[in-house]
């Protein structure tokens, strides 16, 4: 048993991931996207979207945190790996399954499925470029509009040479629109050597279970879901673990706390109410107190008017 949480741009930033690894914790990270076009990026581009390459070691405690690239170039991501690796970077993924429009209009993310040829040369691009004890993954979708191309999309990446493949089992056109195909990803990792993960609407420990069995995967990667309930890993892992969400919204609210103010030291006073709001939004699908909260603070734009507001309903 295995557990990763996914990358969602925008969304699992660094005070999310500390956030993650503080309830409970998966058993690994992957960053957000470092966009790579044409140049090799400073240091200081990497340190702060990934301000964990300035620790002693990239994640928390015994959970590594693995640096995500997004581009087309091989030379060039294959540089930026590299700088990557030397920074701290324990090990480096390929997104080829991203559906924003600013990316694929670029030749970033999921429209590069419609070109196995691109998909093939990016990894190979990494993976010659980086030393071989460390990991290269790909991160992909079933496909842009259709499936047609999933097993021949996989056979680039394993190809090019990575270590292993995670499958979000949707297609670009399908979006994050239940359900996701985990029979696809059975269908992919019959027809590769290297491991796979599976990825893709797994909301409890049912969940979970299913897909593994449908799948066939021993890892799973969760996104929407643990940030929705962080509580999620520690429910898998053990039967027992309190689903009542009264009980863990309780449990919670020290870590709202300590989330807000990460955020805050983080990112620009201006945006923080916004990051606060948003997280509560993915919240509410889970926890009815956080539908709540969120109502309270919905007009509020001040990080001092949300920190009171929080502080006087959370009663810390």
């Amino acid at each position: 048993m295995q557990i990763v949480l996914a990358p969602m741009e925008g969304v699992v930033d660094a005070p999310m991931r500390r956030l993650q690894a503080a309830v409970g914790g998966p058993d690994a990270m992957v960053t957000e996207f470092v966009r790579v076009t044409e140049h090799l990026l400073p240091p200081k581009v990497f340190h702060r979207l990934v301000p964990e390459l300035q620790q002693e070691r990239c994640g928390y405690g015994e959970i590594p945190l693995t640096v995500q690239l997004l581009g087309s170039n091989p030379e060039t991501l294959g540089m930026n790996a590299v700088r990557a690796i030397e920074l701290g970077a324990p090990a480096i993924d390929l997104n080829f399954g991203c559906p924003a429009k600013t990316v694929n209009k670029s030749m970033g993310g999921a429209i590069m499925l419609k070109r196995p040829e691109t998909v093939f040369a990016a990894v190979k691009g990494v993976r010659d470029a980086v030393a071989t004890e460390y990991p290269v993954s790909g991160k992909m979708r079933l496909g842009y509009e259709d499936k047609t191309l999933a097993l021949e999309n996989a056979k680039a990446i394993e190809e090019g040479g990575a270590t292993y493949l995670t499958v979000h089992a949707r297609t670009k056109v399908e979006g994050y629109k239940p359900p996701a195909h985990w029979e696809w990803i059975a269908r992919i990792r019959e027809s590769v050597n290297i491991p796979v993960v599976a990825n893709g609407e797994i909301w409890t420990p049912e969940d979970y279970f299913k897909c593994r069995e449908v799948s066939g995967c021993e890892r799973i990667m969760i996104g929407r879901g643990l940030i929705a309930n962080p509580f999620l890993v520690e429910q898998i892992r053990d039967p027992d673990a309190p689903r009542d969400t009264a009980v863990n919204w309780q449990r919670l609210q020290p870590h709202l706390i300590e989330f807000f103010e990460d955020v805050r030291a983080t990112i620009e006073e201006r945006h923080v109410h916004g990051r606060i709001k948003q997280w509560l939004t993915m919240l509410g699908w889970h926890f009815p107190q956080a539908k709540e909260l969120f109502q309270l603070l919905r007009t509020e734009r001040d990080a001092q008017g949300v920190e009171a507001i929080l502080r006087d309903s959370l009663n810390t």
